[in-house]
């Protein structure tokens, strides 16, 4: 007889909610935290890496229980994170301050409410997730921190994700699970950069691993950020490598603490740090200095190499991560491109895998608000019920936590089952050049369910600068931008360099649920170029809100069949680019070329009276930026997007009613 499927809560965790507070809140089962810093670990070859243990403790020395451990792979320097995570063991900051500080906001009006955002979410236990949580050790659980190998105070070269890491991971579980003090389970968690390597660490099935918990991480960091659609993530990537690289000359003070000091082990890691101070950064600077593909490097070849080591590093295998998973991201986080991807691959039922997504950047997900009446509970809270539930076998409730817990754009929080939802369907939007009057763009075009094209016409769109003042800055350089509401909430100082097409108004609400795909008619001038798309929300005052953006550079645009996915009638809903060097194919100056342009899966409502708007762009850095060679071929030449009854324009777009 088949399992009925559990019935699942809504966003708010329904009457499990208050009892998995209480777990957080409440009194706990141990008072002390007992470190055990600098431990050396020597891995299978010969490489030294160090990992702080902290255990539950009473009269001053760590109880002899053996109990589940929640471990952290660390990029960024354990040390410095351990520092910023024992304020929070400081009385009153975790319970009176934070909360103070994440009620106060910008005055409404002031054009800086994006502040207000980014700090009531110091409320929602996102803090508290990101840093060293010891209150989990004293709820009854170790933890492990490791700085990953070549950062921080361990040995060897940084691998930046490649294979390496899993190996290196796999042992020193291992490690743990030989240890007095482990019961042979073990969590994975982290935040970021740990988020990433916690999805890393578990796509080998490793029995040992029992929860996953991945905090604004990403599966699949070329399509998220390292080349989307062939232009790489200029405003991180320019500087993201040299932190990592500047962390990891920190001193390894912890070991002087602990009595751990080993000269030998400290020259060798010093040697280390000599032999590759700037690990990536020759790559990233190849790729802009370079003048055609063959002053290209072997380094920066491989980034633009599906089947190289450095590229299958950069992807979790989610088909092969078997223990229960639980991912936060946000629409414009970072890694925000993916995450409805890895929920849909991980080979897991709904009661075992979790996906919440915000309307937020990378500085939080976009959370603010958890914990309130009628809202999810803390992230904090949910990440104890979720190590609770498949570390200790508590029956929590937790698994009957809504599958999908997504803010609606324009909307409010939702608990779904299935990104698109089952009250959308696909329907293409063309393009048209019937003037909407309402887009101070370029071009203020028309967006109809219908081809309304009565003839040829070209539009030009140049490259230009104006994308800096956008939510695609916003989002690439961490959300920092989006304090702004001028940019982060208004793509309208953008549009000034794009081409718009926008609807009539809708008269009911209006759900679009999924990824997106443009389907666009382009010519060039010259042998390469670079599009960008993006869907908006126009509000009935002007207002252009940014929901989802896509970017393609011409000569990378070979798809994937074998992943990308269609509807029944053939049209793209998600297309995925090999985006590789040697499927490179220039362009045909003069000629129609017909581009099927990938935008960020999203979920949305249209309020009554708002319009569906798509731009087009020929730029949107500091958000991407083709590599050289491909600025050289294509001279940053103007562009144009031809609008021709017998071949139009469209985008393909998953709503829940038409628009006319």
């Amino acid at each position: 007889m088949a399992t009925a499927e559990p019935e699942f809560t809504g966003i708010d965790g329904g009457k499990y909610a208050a009892a998995w507070t209480a777990a957080v809140d409440g009194p706990q089962p141990y008072a002390e935290i007992i470190p055990d810093l600098a431990q050396p670990v020597t891995l299978s070859d010969g490489t030294v890496i160090k990992l702080d243990v902290t255990r539950p403790g009473s009269g001053g020395r760590a109880i002899d229980a053996k109990l589940p451990t929640i471990v952290e792979f660390e990029t960024y320097s354990k040390v410095a994170i351990n520092l910023a995570s024992v304020l929070l063991q400081v009385p009153g900051v975790d319970d009176v301050l934070l909360p103070w500080i994440g009620s106060i906001g910008a005055p409404a009006g002031s054009g800086l409410e994006g502040l207000t955002d980014l700090s009531q979410q110091l409320r929602s236990g996102a803090l508290q997730t990101f840093l060293h949580n010891f209150d989990l050790v004293k709820a009854g659980y170790n933890m492990v921190h490791v700085d990953i190998r070549g950062t921080g105070t361990s040995q060897g070269k940084w691998q930046m994700f490649g294979d390496q890491e899993r190996q290196d991971a796999a042992e020193v579980i291992d490690w743990i699970t030989a240890q007095p003090w482990s019961d042979g389970s073990v969590a994975v968690k982290g935040t970021s950069a740990t988020g990433i390597a916690a999805l890393r660490a578990a796509d080998r099935g490793n029995p040992a691993i029992k929860a996953v918990f991945s905090y604004i991480g990403s599966g699949d960091l070329v399509n998220d950020i390292v080349a989307p659609g062939g232009a790489v993530g200029f405003g991180f990537a320019a500087f993201w490598p040299m932190v990592v690289n500047l962390a990891k000359f920190a001193p390894d003070v912890e070991s002087i603490i602990a009595g751990r000091f080993d000269p030998g082990q400290q020259l060798k890691w010093l040697q280390d740090r000599l032999a590759d101070p700037l690990t990536m950064v020759d790559v990233v600077a190849n790729a802009y200095t370079a003048m055609n593909t063959g002053q290209l490097t072997a380094g920066t070849r491989d980034l633009m190499d599906p089947d190289s080591e450095l590229r299958r590093g950069l992807k979790a295998d989610s088909a092969n991560v078997t223990a229960p998973t639980f991912m936060v991201s946000g629409w414009w986080d970072l890694f925000g491109s993916t995450p409805t991807d890895t929920y849909r691959a991980l080979p897991q039922t709904p009661d075992r895998k979790k996906l919440v997504v915000g309307e937020g950047f990378h500085a939080g997900a976009g959370v603010k608000g958890f914990g309130d009446p009628g809202m999810p509970p803390r992230l904090d809270v949910l990440q104890r019920a979720w190590f609770d539930r498949w570390l200790k076998g508590i029956d929590n409730g937790i698994d009957r936590f809504s599958p999908l817990t997504l803010l609606q754009q324009g909307g409010g929080w939702i608990a779904s089952d299935a990104l698109p939802s089952a009250e959308t369907g696909y329907r293409r939007m063309y393009l048209n050049d019937e003037s909407s009057g309402t887009a101070n763009s370029l071009y203020d075009g028309g967006l109809s369910g219908e081809p309304r094209q009565g003839g040829v016409r070209d539009l030009t769109v140049a490259p230009g600068v104006l994308g800096v003042c956008s939510r695609d800055t916003a989002r690439i350089l961490a959300g920092v931008p989006s304090i702004v509401m001028a940019c982060g909430e208004d793509s309208r100082i953008w549009e000034n360099n794009g081409l718009s097409f926008t609807s009539a108004p809708v008269t009911r609400p209006t759900v679009i649920s999924g990824p997106v795909s443009a389907h666009l008619n382009t010519v060039l001038d010259q042998p390469d170029g670079y599009w960008v798309v993006t869907v908006n929300d126009v509000s009935p005052d002007g207002r252009s809100r940014e929901l989802t953006s896509g970017q393609l550079v011409a000569s990378l645009r070979q798809i994937d069949e074998s992943r990308s996915t269609r509807t029944a009638d053939g049209d793209y809903t998600r297309p995925v680019y090999h985006i590789d060097l040697d499927r490179r194919e220039l362009v045909t100056p003069g000629l129609p070329l017909v581009l099927d342009i990938a935008l960020d899966p999203t979920e949305a409502v249209l309020q009554p009276g708002h319009r569906l708007r798509v731009d087009v762009y020929a730029s949107n850095f500091p958000k991407g930026l083709p590599p050289m060679p491909i600025l050289v071929d294509s001279k940053l030449a103007p562009q144009h997007l031809r609008l021709d009854p017998d071949a139009p324009s469209w985008v393909n777009i998953p709503l829940s009613a038409e628009i006319s």
